[in-house]
């Protein structure tokens, strides 16, 4: 009599868990619906000038790479992405302790974005104070320009831009 009750006890434990799964899904990452992607260039409202450029290219780079859509101008894509840069910030971190110079200094940079579909004007992803950050050192030795820090930030929100693009679908 034990040996039936366990194997239908083991039976049931079995067909729940094919049932509950174990997390993953055959579900694409990315709507279907959507082949391409218009991406024009960034406003800036910030007084760093150039940044626009910068965040556009690296969107369309990520948006190449990561997803199956293609990016294309606004006549023929069948959604867009704007983005706004409203400010990059400049934050001391570190002195060095001699001089007191600047060591080590965080950019923020701080952008609204908005995915909308362009045959029916529904907005898909928009995010409003969206921020990401880089790092440079000034200081004799390293001397690295504001540059480095301003790459940082700009791979880094183009990379979370796009990871959004694949959520909740």
């Amino acid at each position: 009599m034990y040996w039936p009750r366990a194997a239908g006890g083991l039976l049931v434990i079995c067909m729940l868990s094919v049932a509950g799964g174990c997390g993953y899904t055959h579900k694409p990452l990315y709507s279907q619906d959507i082949r391409a992607v218009a991406v024009p260039v960034a406003e800036n409202q910030s007084f760093y000038r150039g940044i626009e450029f910068d965040l556009t290219e690296a969107v369309i780079k990520e948006i190449e790479l990561r997803t199956p859509y293609k990016v294309m101008d606004s006549a023929r894509a069948d959604t867009m992405i704007r983005m706004t840069v409203t400010a990059v910030q400049q934050s001391l971190l570190s002195r060095e302790p001699r001089a007191g110079l600047p060591q080590e200094i965080e950019v923020t940079l701080t952008a609204d974005f908005d995915w909308r579909d362009l045959h029916s004007g529904k907005i898909l992803r928009q995010r409003k104070g969206f921020q990401s950050v880089g790092r440079y050192i000034p200081t004799r030795g390293i001397g690295e320009p504001f540059e480095v820090a301003q790459h940082q930030a700009v791979q880094r929100l183009a990379g979370e831009i796009v990871s959004i693009m694949a959520e909740d679908w």
